[in-house]
């Protein structure tokens, strides 16, 4: 049985350089999928009125409250000591995302203590998925 983490994260969707509006967005870590997280936006966000998840890497989004990274759809940085920027790219357009990194230090600590550095692989039971694979089960 795997956990599920989640917080509420303020949030700020970036229209243009002088107009940003709040947008709550909720945070989700599920152990049985320790490498990644998951960003839910209401459907008052999307264009067309449907939730919206995006799932990318725990590491990425630890590594994008101190420093630039990413590349492709999901990009992060640190934007001072308060924010960090979020730019998700798709097909219909790009999205900046200002998020507050108390919120999601927090979350990265709960993640963290649910599945340590290194452990993902325990947590999601690959070794013995490969296991069963091998041994033709």
């Amino acid at each position: 049985m795997s956990g599920v983490i989640q917080q509420n994260a303020q949030a700020r969707l970036i229209a243009r350089a002088s107009a940003a509006r709040p947008l709550s967005a909720v945070l989700r870590y599920d152990e049985g999928d320790p490498l990644a997280v998951r960003i839910v936006f209401p459907p008052d966000a999307s264009l067309d009125g449907a939730e919206v998840t995006w799932v990318f890497s725990r590491e990425l989004l630890d590594e994008g409250t101190d420093s630039p990274t990413g590349e492709g759809d999901v990009q992060l940085w640190p934007c001072g000591p308060a924010h960090t920027m979020l730019e998700l790219h798709t097909a219909e357009g790009m999205a900046l995302i200002e998020l507050r990194s108390s919120d999601v230090r927090r979350f990265l600590r709960s993640c963290y203590a649910a599945v340590p550095r290194g452990r993902e692989q325990a947590a999601a039971g690959l070794d013995t998925g490969l296991s069963d694979l091998l041994r033709g089960v």
